[in-house]
């Protein structure tokens, strides 16, 4: 590629990070909107995690479709079809009449919501590849460490955003306020975004979303249990907790969550620099630190029995879970971009984030069904288990600097 034709594609991607920073926000903002105005109603933990499994079983449909659309239409017409679906999911529920704000309706506006959501996504995270010089192994995994740490912190933000929302303007305005978001976005694409970014691929075919990549496949496994582990504690059983038998209020449920997703975000920014002394990252960086991270959710499980502090135990744990969960998935971030085959990086993203959205359907099922049955304990012995089992699966990466398929 042309130094011209990249720096093109260099704006073009700051205008596509900058929507995808937007949409973000309202990401995060929704999910406790939900969460506390019908756990508020009375809902039950597990009815309220039901609320969420469209949101994460279209996720894991878009992911499937989205990657070869990309690969076919270029990604940003992938972009404007999830900001425009972010739009119409938020007055989904903004204008519906009172009586439609049953289960069955809002599961539906979270279908597009997560649709929305993973097709923004993947469109941003697919472009770094296209940005940075082919065999810049130390600059990809800086920028994907920079997107992915951002993200997470204003996704952290909308939690916050979510909880002083549903205080102090209620449900409905707080999402009519989060489609102007929204919505603010997509004109900045569609006006300052020329062309495609990237070279759509009308050769592109459905079956190629299926990865024989085998690096690919075992990082996606890697992934599915990784992000289940950190959904099954964080969606319903860690809220609920802190609401109910802590008698947290909104705004400190929403600060605490926001403080801890903002922070998590910050150490993925800079994990580049806290791994540098372990070298550019491999499969055996990505075991090792999973087999650290399954001590702490067990670790805090045991505290909870033992009859420590509920806040201390939760508070302490959970910020060191969220440095070493944060490092683990940035290097999960860069791995996937240094396997995926340089002309199918769209089709090889979306098939990998097919399996993170699989991970966090599963933890969110996991986390109102567990909760209900157990407490707070039961799930985060749950989230040990599964991060186990990412480390395990990371092992058969490979340990060399590669990016071929293995």
């Amino acid at each position: 590629m042309s130094a011209s034709a990249r720096s093109g594609d260099l704006r073009a991607y700051a205008m596509i990070t900058a929507a995808y920073w937007a949409e973000t926000i309202t990401d995060g903002a929704i999910r406790i909107l939900v969460l506390f105005y019908f756990y508020d109603l009375g809902y039950s933990p597990l009815e309220v995690a039901s609320l969420f499994v469209f949101y994460e079983a279209f996720g894991i449909i878009t992911n499937l479709f989205g990657g070869w659309l990309a690969a076919r239409f270029g990604l940003k017409s992938t972009l404007i079809a999830g900001l425009t679906l972010q739009i119409g999911a938020l007055l989904m529920l903004a204008l519906a009449p009172d009586p439609w704000l049953v289960v069955p309706y809002v599961m539906a506006s979270q279908a597009v919501s997560g649709v929305a959501k993973d097709l923004t996504k993947m469109s941003s995270k697919s472009a770094v590849k296209l940005v940075v010089p082919d065999g810049a192994s130390d600059t990809l995994f800086r920028w994907v460490a920079i997107l992915t740490g951002s993200k997470n912190a204003l996704k952290g933000l909308g939690f916050f955003v979510g909880g002083a929302l549903l205080t102090l303007v209620g449900f409905q305005s707080a999402l009519g306020l989060l489609a102007v978001l929204v919505g603010a976005g997509l004109v900045l694409v569609l006006v300052t975004v020329h062309g495609e970014l990237g070279r759509p691929d009308t050769t592109a075919r459905f079956r190629h979303m299926l990865s024989n990549n085998r690096a690919v496949n075992l990082l996606a496994a890697a992934r599915i249990f990784l992000f289940a582990s950190r959904d099954v504690w964080f969606v319903v059983g860690l809220p609920v907790f802190l609401r109910s038998v802590l008698g947290w209020s909104f705004w400190g449920v929403g600060a605490f969550m926001a403080i801890w997703v903002i922070g998590y975000g910050i150490v993925q920014a800079f994990a580049p620099q806290l791994l540098r002394r372990t070298g550019e990252p491999t499969g055996f960086t990505a075991a090792w630190l999973a087999f650290v991270l399954a001590l702490l959710p067990a670790g805090i499980a045991i505290a909870l029995a033992a009859d420590v502090d509920p806040t201390l135990a939760l508070v302490g744990g959970l910020i060191a879970f969220g440095i070493v969960f944060a490092l683990n998935s940035a290097v999960h971030s860069f791995l996937i971009l240094h396997y995926a085959d340089g002309d199918k990086v769209a089709m090889n993203v979306g098939f990998y984030y097919m399996a993170n959205a699989g991970g966090r359907l599963a933890g969110t099922i996991l986390s109102g069904l567990l909760y209900e049955w157990q407490g707070l304990e039961a799930c985060l012995w749950a989230s040990a288990a599964m991060v186990l089992a990412a480390g395990a699966i990371s092992l058969l990466l490979p340990r060399v600097r590669t990016t071929a398929p293995a």
